[in-house]
């Protein structure tokens, strides 16, 4: 297996001390929770309105607030983007059934009004009685989201869709595959990814057969102009199984230390892998994966620091999901998930330390904005976030 390093890897800054507001609304059972898990050793771990004139909403937005002492924004105008898997609902409801935007041009539209410049895909489904149909992934139906896209002067930046599953490739799958890339350029797409961890396995092994089939991947997409990348959920940041005692089955039941992404980065080619880190599930994976049984049967402490990672593979992590959670103490993850800028997660300290504001593309995304008995909830809290991520300002010094 040939290790890759980017030459693009810079060190990690340092942490900008924890928000001292925020730290003194909270109880103490939230402090305590808080000290071992979202803000671990401060020095080390960073934590509708429907009328008219879309493109109007974009010209409001500078890099700096001169006037009230906000400092440089974070996320530039121009890179404040959505998953519209946030605002499925919209896109998949009936035009003929409500007055709500629904479908992709009517939800595009809206997007814009609040100000969105980016969106990336989760599929090109919608409800059959929208303009186009019901699926528009196809060739025609991309040139008829670009016209879209274009009128509302929204880019795509990704999509999560088709990642073969069959390796070797069938022919059926490279061909698939093929198509989703020509889509994505029709698009204007830099980027085409999945929403899936390369592989669900903790074992070494597993993580060595997918990366070569994502460097394979990788390699077709990139002589298309496309970057490949691949989602995390919270368990791709745990610790990868290689070493120690083997279990009945002849496979290593303990671990070196170093966390599966950790390796897939190690092992995948820069040149033809990278990576969208969803932050909520980065912070989950801080929460619950901060111990280890080493080779030699010790228990060792290693905290995650999700920002730590991006800013020392930082070219590797062009896109992130921008998406807040509140405390949750029950459910086993650490956080309930809430609209960007609505929660705890300390998105200021984040984006201050992995920088590159002009590279990286934030994707505002919360899985339960879509509401059965509210209609408006998910583009309503689509504005919400879009104003919380505009008004992030890096602290002055």
């Amino acid at each position: 297996m040939t290790l890759y390093s980017d030459p693009s890897r810079t060190e990690a800054t340092a942490a900008d001390a924890p928000d001292e507001g925020l730290r003194r609304t909270l109880g103490v059972d939230r402090r305590r929770f808080l000290s071992t898990c979202t803000a671990v050793a401060a020095g080390a771990v960073a934590a509708p309105v429907f009328g008219a004139a879309p493109a109007l909403a974009h010209d409001r937005d500078r890099d700096h607030d001169h006037g009230h002492g906000h400092g440089q924004v974070l996320v530039p105008a121009h890179k404040r983007g959505i998953i519209l898997y946030t605002v499925r609902d919209a896109t998949a409801r009936d035009p003929l059934a409500t007055d709500l935007p629904s479908g992709f041009r009517e939800v595009f539209r809206q997007l814009a009004r609040h100000g969105y410049r980016q969106v990336e895909f989760a599929g090109y489904r919608q409800h059959a009685n929208a303009p186009g149909g019901d699926n528009l992934e196809s060739v025609e139906g991309a040139r008829l989201l670009r016209r879209w896209l274009d009128d509302y002067g929204l880019r795509a930046q990704g999509n999560h869709g088709f990642i073969p599953s069959s390796w070797p490739l069938t022919t059926s799958d490279l061909d698939t595959f093929k198509k989703h890339l020509e889509i994505a350029n029709i698009l204007g797409m830099d980027h085409m990814g999945t929403g899936g961890d390369p592989t669900g396995s903790s074992y070494r092994a597993d993580w060595d057969v997918a990366a070569d089939k994502w460097n394979a991947l990788g390699a077709i997409a990139r002589r298309e102009g496309i970057k490949l990348y691949t989602h995390n959920h919270d368990s791709a940041y745990g610790f990868l199984l290689d070493g120690g005692p083997l279990d009945d089955q002849g496979r290593p039941t303990r671990s070196s230390g170093i966390r599966k992404l950790e390796y897939f980065l190690r092992i995948t080619d820069p040149r033809a892998v990278w990576l969208e880190m969803d932050i909520f599930w980065a912070h989950v994976a801080q929460y619950k994966f901060h111990t280890y049984t080493a080779h030699d049967g010790s228990t060792r402490k290693n905290v995650f620091d999700p920002a730590g990672l991006v800013a020392r593979n930082n070219k590797r992590y062009p896109l992130f999901h921008a998406k807040d959670g509140v405390v949750s103490t029950t459910n086993g993850m650490g956080y309930d998930m809430v609209p960007f800028g609505t929660g705890v997660i300390d998105y200021t300290t984040f984006f201050s330390r992995v920088g590159e504001r002009n590279y990286h593309n934030p994707m505002v995304e919360d899985d339960n904005s879509p509401s059965a008995t509210d209609p408006a909830q998910s583009l309503r809290e689509a504005k919400i976030s879009y104003d919380n991520m505009a008004a992030l300002r890096k602290r002055r010094r």
